[in-house]
């Protein structure tokens, strides 16, 4: 094996916590390497079609984790040069101030995180200006305190969304627009503008943007990173192990077979795993050596352990009028985030999906049998859907658990049950609704099937814990700062930190946190 090279700082893994960490780091000049599993995606046509991207999972990781019975799953993970932001819905909420601190579900307790909603404030505010988000700031009555606006306007609603926003409010209800990092530029109706990046398309969420309209962590991130001369970045390197020095206290090198095949070793004054929550635990447990048995940062036997995924579920309502929305995630809604007035623990949040097709439907349509009335065809079911996103927290459990067999096999233990009564609740919010939004009264379909294959398992979009932070080295792997406690030299900068997971979508905090981490080590690196 050759010897290893020499950096600053290396950054495995280019998504929401990687590629942001080394768009902060590029300035200082410092030479960083970024090491990346997969490539860039093909820009293509089947990027936005609906049965190469859902139905026949054409970008997928071709690969197999496997369940706590030992049955094995395809999960929802793509190896690429901006990780899965490729696919995400670009939906960047903050958590609430409440989600920092200790929270009592139904079925348990939400633990408090070692720092608080204002400790990370500035960071989210910075990571919505650089990952341009979209939206309106004192919408929605459960949010904290912002420093300043989003720098964008929200994406205005389409007709059919305007008309369900309009009918939420005559509820006493508090819709709000959804924050959405996009590169747009609107007319006054709302429309692209000329000169706009984002086309206002159908194909937002779960599609990679062919147009790079999208904000993804490729687009926004590495590329400009790459401009600056002491960034560099290796694709098609799939890190196997870390090894330590004689005294496990730092990280040596990284080791990393090549898509020719080579095995490489680099090294670094600062090694910075971001891999998920799932990889970056599994690349902790696999370099396990003499000082570390369990694992490297595992003296808390914590790694792996606490895996949250959130409890969603993504529902189709029938619009008794055609809905002609083509950019339909523009809506949240957030009443019933922390509690209801028939219910003292939190039910979660609801937003709009990207619009459903007929092709993603019909690819599912023998399961769907049961499900769908004969007098609705695909095509008319599909005009008429207003897609939803219904999001509660999960808690984290120690043996919701990621770990290795004796081949290196990923196994993913999950209590699917976990906490999901307030998601009951909040689906029966939402039913009792329909028929004064303008849907058919309890005509509510279940789409996850076609979205996740029918394998909940392997939903692990919303991947996080596994690596938790905290100040007591006893019960967390990492520092306040996602240091290691263990080593000195190894941080962990992706959602596998999270302690909780709240109830929106994980990437902005991952993304301001990166941008919190990387002035804590381009301070240290001076």
């Amino acid at each position: 094996m050759p010897e290893a090279r020499e950096y600053d700082v290396i950054i495995i893994g280019t998504g929401a916590g990687g590629g942001t960490l080394a768009h902060r780091l590029a300035p200082t000049g410092k030479r960083i390497l970024l090491l990346e599993r997969g490539g860039y995606l093909p820009r293509e046509r089947d990027n936005w079609d609906s049965t190469e991207v859902f139905v026949k999972g054409k970008y997928r990781a071709p690969e197999f984790w496997y369940d706590k019975n030992g049955d094995r799953f395809p999960p929802e993970v793509n190896y690429y040069v901006g990780g899965n932001t490729k696919f995400y819905g670009a939906a960047l909420f903050r958590l609430r101030p409440e989600d920092f601190g200790e929270l009592r579900h139904h079925d348990g307790i939400s633990p408090a995180w070692p720092l608080d909603y204002g400790d990370l404030e500035p960071y989210y505010t910075q990571a919505e200006h650089l990952y341009l988000v979209h939206g309106r700031h004192g919408e929605d009555p459960t949010e904290g305190p912002a420093s300043a606006q989003y720098a964008h306007p929200p994406v205005q609603h389409e007709p059919r969304i305007q008309q369900l926003s309009d009918d939420l409010e005559k509820r006493g209800l508090h819709p709000f627009h959804l924050p959405i990092g996009v590169n747009l530029l609107q007319d006054d109706q709302g429309r692209a503008a000329h000169g706009s990046a984002c086309i206002r398309c159908d194909r937002v969420d779960g599609f990679p943007c062919l147009v790079g309209a999208k904000s993804d962590a490729q687009v926004i991130c590495v590329d400009p990173a790459l401009e600056h001369p002491n960034v560099e970045l290796v694709t098609h390197a799939d890190v196997r192990r870390l090894e330590t020095d004689p005294t496990g206290r730092s990280v040596t090198s990284v080791v990393a077979e090549l898509g020719d095949g080579s095995t490489v070793r680099f090294a670094a004054a600062v090694v910075v795993v971001a891999c998920g929550a799932v990889n970056s635990a599994v690349l902790l447990l696999r370099s396990a050596d003499d000082r570390h048995p369990r694992g490297l940062a595992n003296s808390s036997d914590t790694v792996g352990r606490h895996y949250m995924r959130h409890n969603n579920l993504a529902l189709m309502a029938v619009s008794k009028e055609p809905n002609g929305t083509r950019f339909q995630k523009t809506l949240a809604l957030h009443d019933w985030y922390l509690g209801s007035d028939d219910w003292d623990f939190p039910l979660g949040g609801i937003q709009m999906l990207g619009k459903s097709d007929s092709e993603q439907i019909h690819g599912e349509a023998p399961r769907w049998a049961g499900a769908v009335t004969p007098d609705m065809p695909f095509e008319v079911l599909a005009h008429h859907a207003v897609d939803f996103w219904l999001c509660g927290e999960d808690l984290p459990d120690p043996d919701n658990r990621v770990t290795l067999d004796g081949d290196g096999a990923i196994h993913l233990a999950l209590d699917e049950k976990n906490n999901t009564a307030g998601l009951k609740r909040l689906r029966h919010k939402l039913q009792g609704m329909l028929g004064h939004l303008g849907m058919h009264e309890h005509h509510l379909l279940s789409h996850s099937i076609y979205l996740h294959k029918g394998m909940p398992i392997g939903a692990t979009a919303h991947q996080a814990g596994t690596v938790r932070f905290g100040r007591d080295p006893q019960s967390s792997a990492l520092d306040v700062n996602c240091k290691a406690h263990d080593l000195d030299n190894l941080y962990v900068v992706d959602t596998s930190f999270f302690p909780s997971i709240g109830a929106v979508n994980p990437s902005l905090t991952a993304i301001a946190n990166a941008l919190r981490v990387g002035d804590h080590l381009a301070e240290r690196l001076q």
